[in-house]
């Protein structure tokens, strides 16, 4: 039986209609993760030219980019299933025509220098990452620690890995040309630290979540708190919202209150005041401000599920940590399809 021929453009609709129409699944882990740490299931789509029943098999995995204000932002993608899948995704963020392309698409940039290649070895929980000579041409302070978070970081997204160390062109170092520490061993998280104008040695951490400008993406801020690290501290700092110079907009309306939050049994109950309901009121009915709760209530080990109520009662829309992942590289595609023009 004859295969009739598609054209490429056919087949490039095609590609997209099924990327946009992929499901993909979180797994909250207990022990302190965050929600871009998940574990995925696979989803196939064909790539053949021909109308064949030949598939390759996808796999979701975590990169890191740059945005216009220079924030390093988690994306999740699907690329096709390696043994390699750790390599596949650090070299997704080099510098290169294709990728690119694929960071402008969403708004972004991609943070390693061009040429950049790496080896991994894997074990006992830690990731060694040996990268490339090319790796030691960025321009900047910068540059040098947006790369540095972004290789830890998206290492630190995988099960099998609890802790990252970096080699450069074969050989340990203390810093990098520009003065950015790579001595120590890297754990993830604390993205895009907020400047503080004093410290103490009671000060702790706590990540929040905040859409960008163009609210088509949420943005990890790491925010310095003088109280304890928990998950009530963490939705009070993110009804605040970001600091009014941070080029971020509200996740919350702002004259929402936190009545109380409290968690039980892994499950964390957070209820909201009425002007709460104001952000079921904005164009996507409330989904970013939904997942920023979400986020930013599971970096907290134990968290298995959030609730939201307002004014006492169970809101009809509710986080669902069974079909949500951080910037899903499809939706946000989908959402906007064209090109972002970044400064």
């Amino acid at each position: 039986m004859n295969m009739k021929k598609i054209k490429r453009a056919d087949i490039e609709r095609i590609l997209i209609l099924c990327a946009a129409a992929l499901v993909v699944v979180l797994a909250l882990k207990g022990n302190g993760q965050t929600t871009s740490q998940v574990l995925v299931e696979q989803t196939a789509i064909p790539i053949e030219q021909t109308m064949t029943d030949t598939q390759v098999e996808t796999v979701s995995t975590v990169v890191f980019y740059e945005d216009g204000e220079g924030y390093l932002v988690p994306v999740t993608r699907r690329i096709p299933k390696t043994d390699g899948i750790a390599k596949a995704t650090l070299n997704l963020m080099v510098k290169d025509s294709a990728n690119d392309m694929q960071a402008a698409r969403l708004g972004l940039r991609t943070v390693i220098p061009e040429g950049t290649t790496f080896e991994i070895d894997i074990a006992n929980g830690r990731a060694n990452v040996n990268v490339s000579k090319e790796a030691l041409a960025c321009a900047s302070a910068a540059e040098e620690t947006l790369m540095v978070d972004a290789i830890t970081n998206a290492m630190a997204c995988f099960a099998t890995v609890d802790e990252v160390t970096l080699e450069f062109d074969g050989q340990k170092r203390s810093r990098l040309t520009y003065g950015t520490d790579v001595s120590g061993v890297f754990t993830g998280g604390h993205l895009n630290l907020e400047s503080v104008e004093t410290f103490s040695r009671d000060a702790s951490m706590v990540q929040l979540y905040f859409p960008s400008q163009t609210g088509r993406l949420l943005v990890p801020v790491t925010r310095t708190v003088f109280s304890n690290a928990d998950v009530s501290t963490a939705v009070l700092e993110l009804a605040k919202g970001p600091k009014s110079d941070s080029g971020l907009e509200r996740a919350l309306p702002e004259d929402c209150g936190v009545k109380n939050v409290t968690m039980k049994d892994g499950v964390v109950t957070i209820n909201f005041s009425r002007e709460f309901k104001e952000v079921m009121e904005t164009s996507d009915g409330g989904d970013q401000a939904i997942r920023a709760i979400l986020f930013t209530c599971s970096q907290f080990s134990g968290v298995k599920k959030v609730e939201v109520q307002v004014e006492g009662q169970k809101l009809e829309k509710q986080p669902d940590a069974a079909t949500t992942f951080i910037n899903q590289e499809a939706e946000v595609i989908a959402q906007y399809p064209g090109v972002v023009e970044l400064d």
